[in-house]
């Protein structure tokens, strides 16, 4: 084993991930990886990949984003999403020294906090994050299904455009949907919605994280998860925004939980039902999706955020938050 490298994933490595992803898991996601891999080797920035080589031969492998902004964070940190070691190499230290390559990343880019997530029941990972100098974060993570949220008027007028009924978004889509409630109106987040963004988030955090988003932006188009991202748009003028996202899962199915990562209503607009309407029609597009959960992390300190999520039927995860800061 002493002939062992590390190096970052390349896209042609792609055979060997989907192999050791397949025997450790079960579940062949081939065109994920596939288009994963290659947004990772042209987004460089907003990825950390590292590989472990026996030879030609990939030993083990693990995948990072880079966070500038989700769930309300103020400086970047590395989450750790995805790792694999080949059944063969189990037992060899072939993780810690994936865990290490990643972290070496992470200096080159000043990020000091790694962050993963883990089922409190799976006792292997847990044993393996703790040896490998994780602890449990401040933060939490909460989650509910995809049922309607309560409603005075449950139906959804859907609106035909461009010759079809529009009944889910996408990246770029053009429909409209309004709440018959409270009249809110709500479209799938397009590009020309950036700037709309931006003045939202700096007006709620005092913060210009305009890299962030635009990042964001360019992650909603070329990434290779389904985006469902939207707006919430009064008399043409965006006064909310979310953006979340469900990844492809086994044989091309989407996967069965989504991830919620950012919600911002225009302080003018609170109140108003601005969030419980674009909320709402996530919950009813991942729905439509077969999608079955959606969970998001809320700091403790963040009352408004976590109070308005617990109202709207989010409950404690089964999932830990594990944290590690690097030297």
């Amino acid at each position: 084993m002493s002939d062992l490298t590390l190096r970052s994933l390349y896209p042609e490595d792609i055979n060997q991930v989907s192999n050791i992803e397949s025997s450790l898991t079960g579940r062949p996601r081939m065109a994920f990886l596939e288009k994963r891999l290659a947004v990772a080797t042209a987004m460089p920035d907003s990825f950390i990949t590292c590989a472990v080589l026996d030879g030609e031969k990939l030993a083990g492998y693990g995948f990072a984003r880079v966070l500038e902004g989700e769930f309300g964070a103020r400086s970047a940190i590395a989450i750790l999403d995805a790792i694999g070691v080949d059944p063969d190499y189990q037992g060899k230290g072939i993780g810690k020294k994936i865990m290490a390559g990643i972290e070496q990343r992470m200096k080159k880019k000043n990020i000091s906090t790694l962050q993963t997530q883990i089922v409190w029941s799976d006792h292997s990972m847990i044993r393996f994050f703790a040896s490998a100098g994780f602890s449990l974060a401040t933060g939490q993570i909460i989650e509910r299904d995809t049922s309607p949220l309560n409603e005075d008027v449950a139906e959804i007028a859907p609106v035909k455009m461009d010759g079809k009924w529009r009944g889910h978004s996408g990246a770029g889509g053009n429909y409209y949907d309004k709440l018959a409630r409270d009249g809110v109106l709500v479209r799938s987040l397009k590009v020309e919605d950036l700037a709309a963004v931006d003045r939202i988030d700096a007006k709620l955090t005092g913060l210009d994280r305009s890299a962030y988003y635009a990042a964001k932006f360019r992650e909603m188009l070329d990434e290779s998860g389904i985006r469902i991202s939207m707006v919430s748009e009064d008399d043409g003028i965006v006064t909310g925004f979310i953006m979340a996202r469900v990844d492809f899962g086994e044989f091309g199915k989407v996967d069965k939980a989504a991830v919620m990562d950012t919600i911002g209503v225009h302080p003018a607009y609170a109140g108003s039902g601005v969030g419980h309407a674009l909320l709402s029609q996530l919950l009813i597009n991942l729905s439509t999706l077969q999608v079955e959960s959606v969970r998001t992390k809320v700091e403790h300190e963040n009352f408004g955020l976590r109070n308005f999520l617990y109202r709207q039927g989010f409950k404690p995860s089964q999932r830990l938050l594990l944290t590690r800061e690097t030297h």
